[in-house]
């Protein structure tokens, strides 16, 4: 959720309500560079419109932003007729899209670009599938003359509004430009966690697994098939893509996709600190970019922390605690540059999910330590029942998914991922790395 602290960003839904029209107000009438780092995007070029229905093709993103100072990371888009840039957070843990919306704005921060202005005519109505499927688990009445929302994030965090419908712009691997009519929402009234101050992006891109979702929508319209993959730079940038042309054929670990829960997840996992096991055995895991850092649950918490300390208590290394940046921090007899001075005294954390063939995530320290402006090492991996989140449930973060490609395959229900560098822009029909 955009403008979220950098500890904990939005996470998962915690749950949707339905409200009747009476209760909101009526919406009143109204070329990709390399990424670097958290570089403002460059501006959106005008293109030939693709207004022909073609084989699904592919879009590519660059990503701005970093876990370390900002805590997200987020995408340009150009939504609405006449086009204009909107900065969206990446969020693979939530389904709706959503802008501050000026309809009028009840409760919004001040972003990167002016408040979204919807026209009537966009409104949605109740009875489209889109709407039940926004409110799947709730009393929907499809009477209603507009489609309500309130989403509530687990940073507590919120956002209601009212969904829209408006044209994005999205430029195809083949240089034209689609201009499908997706559904989003126009947020009113937001929550943030820190209030009234200015935000860095003008709302979220959920890219979850429901038929809400932009990625979905964008299948469901034949624009693109339903994959998307990521690409997180660790020192910032990166990459976002819809569509199967960057995906490699070779040298990737794959997962199959969870069916227990709702969002992205490659199962249980074994969890290892080097080559040792932690005695955490089918842990429920989810890939969120919605989350800067990971989030474990009580138990894998414990062990992995119990074990870095041990560890170090054999080398040149004293915990921290007047660093506010993160819980957990060690300093040492001069400040740390970057991940590099310290590495050697870690181990790679490592998880074995149970389901996939040879399926092992890699989590180096680069990948779940940050160096603070202080010049200490610090965690990036959290306890999660701690900040309220259940305790069985297991978050990997952007910290712990840097420098590796995910990717999200709906159509074949796996999710895959290899390490690979994020500083450039990929090239479509791309067999291997």
């Amino acid at each position: 959720m955009g403008g979220r602290t950098a500890a904990l960003k939005g996470l998962i839904i915690a749950f949707l309500l339905a409200f009747t029209a009476a209760m909101s107000p009526s919406a009143s009438a109204a070329s990709p560079k390399k990424a670097k780092g958290s570089d403002s995007p460059p501006p959106m070029l005008q293109l030939p419109v693709d207004t022909v229905r073609r084989v699904p093709s592919s879009i590519v993103f660059p990503i701005y932003g970093d876990v370390y100072p900002h805590g997200l990371y987020y995408v340009a888009m150009s939504i609405g007729d006449p086009p204009k840039p909107y900065f969206l957070d990446i969020d693979t843990g939530s389904d709706l899209t959503w802008l501050q919306c000026d309809a009028p704005c009840v409760r919004c921060s001040k972003g990167p670009h002016p408040w979204y202005r919807p026209a009537r005519n966009k409104l949605v109505p109740c009875r489209d599938p889109l709407c039940a499927a926004l409110h799947t688990g709730t009393i929907h009445d499809e009477n209603c003359d507009q489609c309500d929302y309130q989403i509530q994030y687990e940073d507590r965090g919120s956002s209601l509004g009212v969904l829209i419908s408006d044209a994005f712009n999205l430029r195809l691997i083949n240089t034209t430009i689609a201009r499908p009519v997706l559904a989003l929402g126009c947020g009113y009234d937001q929550q943030f966690a820190i209030q009234n101050a200015p935000t860095p992006t003008d709302g979220l891109l959920g890219l979850g697994t429901g038929k809400i979702s932009v990625l979905s929508q964008l299948s469901d319209q034949g624009v693109t098939k339903n994959v998307m993959g990521h690409c997180l730079g660790g020192k910032g940038g990166g990459y976002l893509f819809f569509g199967d042309d960057f995906v490699p054929t070779s040298l990737m670990t794959w997962a199959p996709m969870s069916r227990s829960r709702n969002y992205y997840s490659p199962g249980p996992a074994n969890l290892y600190w080097g080559t040792r096991s932690l005695g955490v055995n089918q842990m429920e895991v989810v890939f969120d970019t919605g989350s800067t850092f990971t989030y474990f649950g009580f138990q894998p918490y414990q062990a992995f922390l119990s074990a870095v300390k041990s560890d170090l208590s054999r080398k040149p290394l004293k915990e921290e605690f007047d660093d506010p940046s993160l819980p957990v921090c060690w300093k040492g007899p001069k400040a740390f540059k970057s991940v590099k001075d310290v590495k050697k005294y870690f181990k790679t954390l490592a998880l074995n999910f149970v389901n996939g063939k040879r399926a092992l995530l890699e989590v180096p320290p680069e990948n779940y330590l940050i160096i603070t402006k202080h010049g200490n090492a610090c965690l990036g991996i959290l306890n999660g029942t701690e900040v309220g989140l259940n305790q069985d449930l297991n978050i990997i973060g952007d910290i712990s998914l840097q420098d590796r490609m995910v990717v999200y395959d709906n159509e074949r229900q796996h999710i895959g991922w290899v390490q690979i560098g994020c500083d450039r822009l990929p090239k479509p029909g791309t067999s291997s790395l």
